[in-house]
């Protein structure tokens, strides 16, 4: 989405909270994957539900990564099935997931429930010492697993979810574009040594 029609939705959402809600979840998700360097158990990786690839999210991030000079925000996506004859780039399957460790951050992005199987792995990732955030429309358990969560409420007619969750998607994409004020730098920056600090395994005795 182009910077017109992203100032065109913030317009419209003035003085809703969203674009201060979103504005928090792209700052952290910039301040994890700026904070963790790359590398087999490392990176950024973005999976969906099972029914539900996140593409758009995919794409978006990817545009931010390039037009923001910050390539660590270019995702690798996690694909629940490979077709045969994927690219590489394409051919990322469930198991990329038991690699990430301490110098990765896993982002969900589930406008439904994320299941039993992709929740067993989102917590092996953050046992391992992974940063996890999530994007959902209110799966609690996968919101007890995520460090930093975002929730986009259902509405009451089940009309226009679809649509609300993509627009989240793009604000929080261009927030994670943004270099954050100063001040407020500084508590993510905290915020994220204190999430490596309570990731991490404890230490060996002898």
């Amino acid at each position: 989405m182009d910077a017109v029609r992203v100032s065109q939705m913030r317009e419209v959402l003035t003085g809703t909270g969203w674009l201060e809600s979103t504005r928090e979840f792209g700052w952290a998700l910039r301040s994890c994957v700026s904070r963790r360097p790359g590398g087999a158990s490392g990176g950024l990786l973005l999976v969906g539900s099972e029914s539900d690839e996140p593409w758009h999210m995919a794409a978006h991030l990817d545009d931010e990564a390039a037009w923001s000079g910050l390539p660590q925000l270019s995702p690798t996506l996690v694909r629940w099935r490979v077709p045969p004859g994927a690219p590489g780039h394409l051919a990322v399957d469930l198991r990329r997931l038991e690699r990430l460790g301490r110098g990765g951050t896993l982002l969900v992005v589930a406008a439904e429930a994320a299941g039993a199987p992709l929740l067993e792995r989102v917590q092996d990732a953050r046992r391992a010492g992974a940063a996890v955030l999530a994007l959902d429309t209110g799966d609690a358990e996968l919101q007890g697993l995520a460090h930093e969560t975002l929730t986009v409420p259902r509405p009451a007619s089940g009309e226009g979810q679809a649509a609300a969750f993509d627009v989240v998607q793009h604000l929080v994409t261009a927030a994670a574009g943004e270099e954050p004020p100063q001040g407020r730098r500084r508590v993510l920056d905290r915020m994220a040594r204190l999430a490596e600090r309570l990731t991490a395994p404890p230490p060996i005795r002898w």
